[in-house]
């Protein structure tokens, strides 16, 4: 008979890849973990763990255990959630995850906002990038996540926050005219610095401007592009909601483009299964009130 505790500790191992650090992340020993997985192979009848002195690979049979054991976990947490939806509104624990490009300008504010108005509830935030948030929502690792629309998963849920316009970031000595609006064949005639590739502004820009690849040095972050601007490097793309941090000692010069202005739409993803929708939209209205921002449904 396979257990849920089975399960729990074999998509750890499968997760991490590692023994010692799955049992320390289940905290239990490394043999107490050996012995459940053993027991899962055996219940199951399937090799499902290479064993390897430094660590531990999955068996194709292991990958489709591993993927349907993270599901089943998942409902699991969700029938958990379900439970805690009768009570108080964004209370317990809740994994947020968030991409870099939108985390460091929403953030602060929404935290603080968070602490006061609901202390109950116990964030827990992940920061990386969109791919591997909407791989570790579909396992049931994260609840729900602020990213950039539309994300084309049928058994994912969105919601619609607000667009966030685009500008055009120039070293400050080649601050145009007055009136002047930026254009793809402003962007084509330059060098157009831009995040390192999984980054889903990166793409954004590029279908912007109609082009395959341009020079990234591979930058991971908004800051790290504003300082190759300043310093004459090139021309990059910022989004509105991070002017404010990230342009504050005035090293470079902004102008918006001409319409249609490129942007992006922020929102909210869950899985469709999750029974506590009504926590996610009044995180999405806090998102919108503390950024500022009109809600644009």
């Amino acid at each position: 008979m396979v257990s849920f505790k089975q399960l729990r500790y074999f998509e750890a191992l499968a997760r991490l890849g590692h023994f010692g650090k799955a049992a320390e992340h289940c905290a239990i020993s490394q043999p107490a973990l050996s012995m459940q997985v053993q027991d899962l192979e055996d219940a199951l009848g399937l090799k499902l763990i290479e064993r390897r002195a430094k660590g531990a690979s999955l068996t194709e049979p292991g990958k489709e255990v591993a993927r349907r054991a993270a599901r089943i976990l998942g409902e699991v947490q969700d029938l958990a959630d379900y439970a805690r939806q009768c009570g108080a509104l964004l209370s317990g624990p809740l994994r947020l995850g968030v991409i870099p490009t939108i985390a460091p300008y929403l953030l602060p504010q929404l935290l603080v906002t968070l602490k006061a108005r609901h202390p109950d509830l116990e964030l827990h935030v992940r920061e990386t990038q969109t791919s591997v948030l909407l791989s570790e929502l579909g396992e049931g690792r994260l609840d729900v996540l602020v990213l950039a629309l539309p994300v084309d998963e049928p058994d994912f849920e969105t919601m619609r926050l607000f667009d966030d316009k685009f500008l055009l970031a120039m070293p400050k000595g080649r601050r145009p005219q007055s009136r002047v609006r930026a254009s793809p064949e402003l962007l084509k005639s330059d060098r157009l610095l831009l995040l390192e590739e999984g980054h889903c502004l990166r793409d954004q820009a590029l279908s912007y401007c109609s082009l395959r690849q341009v020079d990234t040095f591979g930058a991971s972050s908004l800051a790290t592009l504003v300082q190759m601007v300043a310093n004459g490097m090139g021309l990059t793309l910022l989004p509105e909601i991070s002017v404010a941090q990230e342009c504050a000692r005035g090293e470079i010069a902004l102008i918006r483009f001409a319409e249609p202005e490129p942007k992006r739409t922020l929102g909210l993803v869950w899985r469709g299964s999750s029974p506590r929708k009504r926590d996610f939209e009044e995180l999405g209205r806090l998102i919108v009130e503390t950024s500022g921002r009109a809600w644009d449904r």
